[in-house]
């Protein structure tokens, strides 16, 4: 398996899209990597010589990735919650931090727990409202 800067590349994806599962490398940065390099776009992870794989560990390098870019945006939201920031608040309470609406459609940042209930059968219904009367 081909490890760079800590990772497991994925081998047999083109390299491209094998570098970016690198956390901090997206389509553009791996695209300029990749020019800059002068590689093959189109070749496989897998067929990376020992050279190409130093000269691509080498230019990551250059760019914050993986443990140093997940702790600098730890301490961004920290420094958020700290000085009590709208937006750190938003972030401690768990709730969407960028001015979407929370009214419907936040329920991936809130949480699943709270599910509409849409119409049901009658079997249910019955069994709902006998639920209920046992309380």
């Amino acid at each position: 398996m081909l490890r760079i800067s800590g990772v497991d590349i994925p081998e047999q994806k083109k390299l491209s899209f094998a570098l970016q599962a690198i956390y901090g490398v997206g389509p553009k940065i791996a695209k300029d990597i990749i020019t800059s390099l002068r590689l093959d776009p189109t070749k496989r992870a897998h067929e990376l010589t020992n050279e190409e794989i130093s000269k691509i560990s080498a230019a990551l390098d250059k760019i914050i990735t993986e443990g140093d870019l997940r702790r600098q945006i730890s301490d961004n939201i920290d420094r958020l919650r700290r000085i009590k920031s709208y937006r750190g608040m938003r972030h401690s309470m768990g709730l969407p931090v960028r001015g979407q609406r929370t009214r419907t459609n936040s329920r991936t940042v809130r949480g699943n727990k709270r599910h509409t209930i849409g119409s049901m059968t009658k079997e249910m219904a019955a069994k709902l409202e006998a639920a209920k009367s046992s309380k």
